[in-house]
């Protein structure tokens, strides 16, 4: 996983992958079909990892869990910038189609859980609407992760984002 961050799936080579991981392309074929199967394994590997640190389904329900996704949802550690899901949308066009609907599919579920969030707060606006602002203002975050923004800087657009939607 740490190769296919770093580099994209269209720029990481069987080379890169039997060198990350010590093991020969008989032996990576032996696991999985091809690149692209061990790429939607990786993906699907972060993405329950994700979901197991409940960031968003915390008791009670509502806009600490919001804000608390936001400011430890994307990653900041080293070549591990913004969130590995994220950083793959923007290959779709060449991803498996497998990988194309493990994302939609965890975007989906990110929808529903932060509008159960949301609903929680009883805002005047539709919690699904808010929600998929939220959505996006995550993916814009992630994707500044790449530019190696400091913690502070994305801490701050946070705050501002939580003050906005409070208010909502």
């Amino acid at each position: 996983m740490p190769i296919f961050w770093a580099h994209g799936f269209s720029d990481t080579s069987l080379q890169d992958l039997e060198r990350a991981t010590g093991v020969n392309k008989s032996g990576l074929y032996a696991e999985f079909r091809d690149k692209e199967d061990l790429f939607v394994a990786c993906l699907r590997h972060y993405l329950e990892g994700q979901e197991k640190r409940g960031l968003l389904t915390k008791e009670p329900l509502g806009w600490n869990n919001v804000e608390a996704f936001l400011k430890n949802g994307p990653l900041n550690r080293g070549e591990h910038q913004g969130c590995f899901s994220v950083n793959s949308m923007r290959e779709f066009a060449i991803l498996p189609d497998e990988a194309y609907a493990v994302v939609t599919e965890n975007r989906a579920l990110l929808l529903r859980l932060l509008t159960k969030n949301i609903e929680a707060e009883e805002p005047k606006l539709a919690p699904s609407a808010i929600a998929e602002v939220v959505l996006s203002f995550f993916s814009g975050l992630c994707i500044e992760r790449n530019l190696k923004s400091g913690k502070a800087s994305s801490t701050r657009k946070i705050e501002n984002f939580m003050t906005a939607l409070r208010s909502l």
